[in-house]
């Protein structure tokens, strides 16, 4: 067979195996519903330059306000984690797009500075509900293909990051930047309805239980030695540093390109959709990658692929160039599909939930800062040292992952 043929052939297996059994619903409704969970997440980092002129505040301020996001997403993911393991994914998935959609609702009414923060921290809360949850059903629907399904889901995501920020600032300049956010309440409301018809009901170790199966006492043992492996342990502390970088260079990095590079609104959310598209893309290569030669070979790999785009930032000028380097820090996104199927395959089943949203729960958090400190280092006119910090860090990142193992038999 030739070598077109046989790739042919590979993606009709791929796909086949991905939709037996009607798990391609599944997959659908996931991917829908993270589209719009890490999409608004990343409208309102787009949308800071007017949000900023409403509420006028420093960048140590604004980035505050999405350290209070995150910091909120991460905090939910241990009782999120708990609560799948008791009560089952579906209901975590379909309670995360209804609080999410309540949380929406409360940008529409945020006439002060301390109202945006309340809905910010209460939409953190909601969509907070998405992460665990998904992580154990996509699992347990598809432990043959994991790394492929979390690329999938995980590219639908970025694809929401890449579009809805650009149709955010877009509509921001004629309706304002309320309205902008409100009207993708109905896009929660349909995952919601979605999510509820095409999840399979139980928990990440089978049917939901009864209650009494193990004591407080036996089930925290059984998370503490799943979370202190010597694998686990590696990779969460590379995605946390990860996630600190990700997380301070989305924060302000239309901010950036206004104040720094002299471009547009509309044209700073241009080149950050761009990063997402470009993030869908690796996402979606990436988890098949990863099923292919290894978890650590691929996260290694896109680690210090991504060090010179950011040292190089601050050097560049002019559309078409920072178009290039934005496309380019897109490749990192396809980390986080790579270290979720890494990470969750290794955690026992019976505590699985519980385990992953309190790592969650912690790298979250850490990450969380990395906006705070990007905009204090920007409030100092240190912008681009910030960028070399950033730098530096997914540098350690990477050294990290080479020392990685492969997941035993999962992985040749």
């Amino acid at each position: 067979m030739s070598p077109p043929a046989d790739s042919v052939a590979r993606l009709r297996s791929l796909l086949s195996d991905v939709h037996a059994g009607g798990r391609g619903w599944t997959l659908l409704a996931l991917a829908g519903g993270w589209f719009f969970v890490l999409g608004l997440r990343f409208v309102v980092p787009a949308l800071l330059p007017f949000i900023t002129d409403d509420f006028p505040v420093s960048n140590a301020a604004a980035g505050g306000a999405i350290t209070v996001l995150w910091v909120t997403y991460a905090l939910i993911q241990f009782p999120a984690g708990a609560m799948v393991d008791r009560l089952g994914e579906r209901r975590l998935l379909v309670a995360s797009a209804l609080l999410s959609a309540a949380g929406l609702a409360g940008y529409l009414g945020s006439v002060t500075w301390s109202i945006f923060l309340l809905a910010t921290a209460a939409f953190g809360f909601g969509s907070g509900l998405f992460g665990p949850a998904r992580g154990t059903v996509l699992t347990r629907t598809f432990p043959d293909r994991d790394g492929v399904a979390f690329g999938t889901v995980l590219a639908a995501g970025s694809v929401g990051a890449a579009a809805l920020p650009v149709i955010g600032t877009l509509l921001a300049d004629r309706v304002g930047w309320r309205l902008a956010v409100g009207v993708l309440l109905p896009g929660f409301l349909l995952a919601a309805v979605g999510l509820w018809a095409t999840v399979p009901t139980g928990t990440a170790s089978g049917p939901v239980p009864d209650g009494g199966r193990v004591t407080v006492r036996e089930e925290l043992a059984a998370v503490r030695s799943a979370i202190t492996s010597h694998r686990v342990a590696l990779a969460v502390a590379a995605i946390t540093l990860m996630l600190f970088a990700f997380q301070g260079l989305t924060a302000f990095l239309t901010t950036y390109y206004v104040e720094a590079k002299g471009l547009s609104e509309g044209m700073a959310g241009g080149l950050f959709g761009l990063l997402f598209a470009s993030g869908a893309v690796s996402q979606s290569l990436g988890g098949g990658l990863a099923d292919r030669w290894g978890h650590p070979r691929v996260l290694a790999a896109v680690s210090f692929l991504s060090v010179p785009p950011l040292l190089a930032l601050p050097f560049l000028s002019g559309l078409a160039p920072l178009a290039v380097v934005s496309a380019i820090l897109g490749v990192r996104l396809s980390v986080g599909p790579v270290s979720n199927a890494y990470i969750v395959s290794l955690l026992p089943v019976d505590v699985r939930g519980t385990a992953w949203g309190l790592l969650r729960t912690g790298f979250f958090t850490l990450g969380a800062f990395g906006s705070t400190a990007v905009g204090a280092m920007a409030d100092r006119a240190l912008f681009a040292e910030a960028f070399f910090l950033l730098a530096a860090l997914t540098a350690v990142a990477g050294v990290v992952y080479l020392f990685l193992p492969a997941r035993g038999g999962l992985e040749a």
